[in-house]
């Protein structure tokens, strides 16, 4: 009898083992970029560069420095040591500001005549990552950490103030915030799981803010992990980026971008991309919500992981750029062959309609697939200026316009 159930015992073991190492393979053999330590530094990389101040431009690709940009421009290291930088915002005083989120730090970064120094100005928090500067009050920076909405008033001896609780815990534990074209703030809150349906409805939605009330009322839901956000300049539309769910395959689903509308579901868990039923998920089951969600604008390839996303204004940027989107691919971790690890640019007419993508800075993934960075926010400035936060590589990348 003991000798059936040790060897049923080491049957089941054995079996468990096999489903690991299958499970693992099948699914995790592309993850390493994402989670390895950088073959070489970012910022040896850039002092090896004998140029002034470290630029580099499209002519400078041509030689071993990794990262390409498209012609016209200069990338340039602004900071390092930026541990796990996530969001940026720029201060009232012309100084970047940025979340770390592991760290639970919210940092300043002050140009210097000897540089670029980092002040940790609020340690403790838990994940903050959403950074908004009030419209009306640019003194005061908003600040979504897992669990709350907070508020900070920059140069006053208070302490960070709390507005809200937000719903703690879950696989997507980053919270969002974007003003709106309507001047209302509103915070993007991801979801709980990977593919479930959620009893929380907070969850996987966009939240509009009542700051005065000190409420949050629904604006948009069925959206897995709208990360970042930002709003068209000539429609007014927020457009955001979206994580599909994991474990499809290499090809599906697509990550996606969406422009939000009061009222719409966008279909998760039950539908991806253009309305594409996910018949692994209850394929049987009741869809709680009437009529069709509403499908993706426009699909990015599956697994780039979408972050931060941002409209090249007009002022100081060259005329055939204007209105075109900049989008962070953050990077695979799940696809067999890693994707992503660049800034996509989607070619738009000024009405936001599809004409194409290309590459804009890349480089990041290496050929022998390990991965330098990872991009995450991108901050574009009139003037011809744009940062990029790298929360794998720990610095902040200044993209500058070259002068004709």
């Amino acid at each position: 009898m003991k000798q059936k159930i040790f060897l049923s015992v080491g049957i089941i073991f054995l079996c468990s083992i096999v489903y690991a190492i299958f499970f693992v393979y099948t699914y995790y053999r592309g993850a390493a970029p994402a989670f390895q330590k950088p073959s070489q530094r970012i910022e040896d990389i850039f002092h090896s560069v004998s140029t002034t101040n470290q630029k580099v431009t499209a002519l400078q690709n041509t030689t071993d420095f990794p990262l390409k940009i498209e012609e016209g421009f200069s990338i340039s290291l602004y900071a390092s040591g930026i541990d796990n930088a996530r969001v940026l915002a720029m201060g009232p005083r012309g100084n970047l500001w940025v979340s770390r989120t592991k760290d639970g730090i919210v940092s300043m970064l002050e140009k210097t005549a000897d540089g670029v120094v980092q002040h940790e100005i609020i340690r403790g928090l838990n994940k903050p990552h959403g950074l908004a500067f009030d419209i009306q009050n640019p003194n005061r920076l908003y600040i979504a950490q897992e669990n709350e909405l907070s508020f900070l008033d920059l140069f006053s001896e208070g302490p960070i103030q709390k507005i809200l609780d937000l719903p703690k815990g879950g696989r997507h534990f980053t919270r969002t915030l974007f003003w709106g074209a309507d001047n209302e703030l509103y915070i993007s809150i991801g979801s709980s799981c990977d593919v479930c349906q959620e009893s929380d409805s907070r969850y996987a939605s966009i939240m509009k803010v009542d700051l005065k009330n000190k409420r949050l009322f629904p604006y948009a839901s069925g959206l897995r992990n709208a990360v970042f956000g930002t709003i068209h300049p000539v429609t007014g539309d927020l457009w955001v980026t979206e994580m599909g769910r994991d474990f499809l395959g290499d090809d599906n689903p697509p990550d996606e971008i969406n422009i939000i509308k009061e009222g719409n579901n966008y279909g998760w868990p039950w539908y991806y991309g253009e309305n594409i039923r996910d018949l692994k998920f209850q394929p049987n089951g009741k869809v709680p919500f009437d009529g069709a969600p509403q499908g993706s604008y426009i699909n990015l390839p599956s697994h780039v992981a979408p972050l931060g996303l941002a409209f090249i204004p007009e002022e100081g940027w060259p005329e055939k750029y204007w209105f075109d989107l900049l989008i962070a691919y953050h990077g695979s971790w799940n696809s067999t062959t890693p994707v992503g690890y660049k800034i996509e640019r989607v070619d738009l007419d000024n009405q936001g309609n599809f004409l194409g993508s290309y590459d804009f800075l890349s480089g990041w993934l290496t050929e022998d697939n390990k991965a330098l960075g990872r991009p995450v926010d991108i901050l574009v400035q009139p003037g011809g200026v744009m940062y990029v936060s790298d929360d794998k590589a720990g610095v902040i990348y200044k993209v500058e316009v070259l002068p004709e």
